[in-house]
């Protein structure tokens, strides 16, 4: 591609590689320097050049500094405005515009995000996943650093997915990634919001900023269809500020009706160990539904999946069926024990006081004895969740243990003091080691009795003094009950 047709900019130089890390320079790069938190890109211009940049990308604010690290260097100088917010359109310029030729899904909210997106993954034929967890196809899927990574990656990731085969892509939408316009860029053909409580304000201040970062998404340029999970208390807010022209399609587990566009219902509801059973209720159809999963709250995201195979043109029989057939992700809900006189053993991701106390609540209604809790909060993050977790763990698990997450460079100490500022009798267990606290639990239950291990799900490390020490709660219970 020419710079010309890239930009709007006099050359005809042609370009191969567009890159924000100087490391990933090739010969005739495009070098964007972004400012970051703690370096400017333009510090590292210069590197970028030896190695074959042929073009500087630069905010337009930060032209004399460029000026001065430039000074000496023969290679085109490109200021844009408002380049973090339109690196975006940029790189989908670059590689084809790929979100315009797939049916791209994006999924909001503070919780259910990765399941939504995964199951989106299973059930959608030729189906690429972003989130979490990683990117690809299932089976095969790649790291990533965040779960909505930056702009010109995720542009990047499209356009392999597409080249790949893929008509249909699940995008984890973080509220991260909408402040700072990492999707800008992305045509979504549909949005999914899940849910919606306290999280990340470390980063957004306030539960309102918050929310209206969380809206974003439903804005967004070509967007043709919206799913909502009615159940939350948030919905009426978000479905008030949904353009006129935009299809809403309200999903409810208590007979909540969407106040615009069409619901879709759950209806005789029974769980068990062998998942959630009900009918689907839609457009004067009954559907028998099962989904191999626990927690009434994975119903609620088995619901924005049906509804958006609906919306994909997908019958509701055919819909169903691609349901009863998804597969725990990891790290969510993920089963162990349950037999052989072992109590059940679930490992979850909850990190939040809301997703806490929906599987707790969930967990109680699969079990016949005493259920159980070990968690942790992260270090170095929003402080006035762990009071909230404390307090829902105690009123909602009959035995708690308090241990580390993700200390950081926070004293663990600490952490856990103000987790239990949140209990009203302080009966919790505080084992710091989190390998000893899972042993104890577990070997602390019986087999009518379920242990839920909370807080870091799929993640195989725990980070301390910004060190990353392997450490994986699934490899840990599946050691103790002797399944490694």
């Amino acid at each position: 591609m020419k710079i010309s047709e890239l930009l709007n900019f006099d050359s005809e130089l042609q370009i191969s590689n567009l890159t924000l890390n100087s490391n990933d320079v090739t010969e005739n790069s495009v070098f964007i320097a972004l400012k970051g938190a703690n370096h400017h890109g333009l510090n590292y211009a210069k590197s970028a050049i030896e190695k074959g940049a042929i073009a500087i990308l630069f905010d337009s604010q930060d032209a004399e500094l460029a000026d001065e690290m430039l000074a000496d260097s023969n290679v085109l100088k490109i200021s844009v405005a408002e380049l973090a917010k339109n690196l975006g359109e940029i790189a989908a310029r670059f590689y084809g515009q790929p979100s315009q030729k797939m049916n791209v899904i994006g999924i909001t909210g503070t919780n259910g995000k990765t399941s939504c997106s995964q199951f989106l993954a299973q059930t959608l034929e030729n189906c690429g996943v972003i989130g979490t967890i990683g990117w690809g196809k299932v089976g095969n899927l790649q790291e990533t650093l965040n779960t909505t990574p930056d702009a010109l990656t995720v542009q990047k990731m499209l356009a392999t997915l597409k080249n790949d085969g893929c008509e249909n892509v699940a995008m984890e939408v973080s509220s991260h990634g909408l402040a700072q316009g990492r999707v800008n860029g992305v045509q979504f053909k549909g949005a999914i919001f899940t849910n919606f409580s306290r999280d990340h304000l470390d980063y957004h201040g306030t539960m309102e900023a918050y929310l209206e970062t969380k809206l974003k998404l439903f804005n967004s340029p070509n967007l043709e269809f919206a799913v909502i999970n009615l159940d939350d208390e948030m919905s009426g807010k978000i479905i008030a500020v949904i353009p006129e022209h935009l299809e809403v399609i309200g999903v409810s587990t208590k007979n909540e009706i969407a106040p615009r566009g069409q619901t879709l219902h759950a209806e005789n509801i029974e769980l068990n160990l062998s998942g959630i059973h009900c009918d689907a209720i839609w457009q004067n159809q009954k559907q028998p539904l099962h989904i191999p999963l626990i927690g009434k709250f994975n119903l609620e995201n088995g619901l924005c999946v049906l509804a958006t195979m609906l919306k994909l043109g997908i019958d509701l029989n055919d819909a169903a069926q691609r349901l009863k057939n998804v597969k725990p992700v990891a790290g969510r809900m993920e089963k162990f024990g349950g037999e052989n006189n072992q109590p059940l053993v679930i490992v979850d991701y909850a990190h939040t006081s809301d997703a806490l106390e929906k599987v707790l609540s969930g967990l109680r209604l699969h079990t016949k004895g005493k259920l159980s809790v070990v968690f942790g909060c992260g270090g170095n993050r929003d402080k006035g969740k762990r009071a909230q977790m404390g307090r829902v763990a105690e009123e909602l698990a009959d035995y708690v243990i308090i241990t580390d997450d993700n200390p950081r460079f926070e004293a663990s100490e600490d952490i856990i003091e103000d987790i239990l500022s949140g209990f009203f009798n302080n009966e919790a267990k505080v084992i710091y080691d989190r390998a000893t606290a899972i042993k104890r639990a577990i070997e602390h239950a019986d087999s009518q009795d379920c242990v839920l291990i909370a807080g870091k799900g799929h993640e195989d490390y725990q980070e301390v003094n910004g060190e990353r020490f392997p450490f994986s709660d699934a490899d840990c219970v599946k050691k103790i009950l002797g399944q490694a």
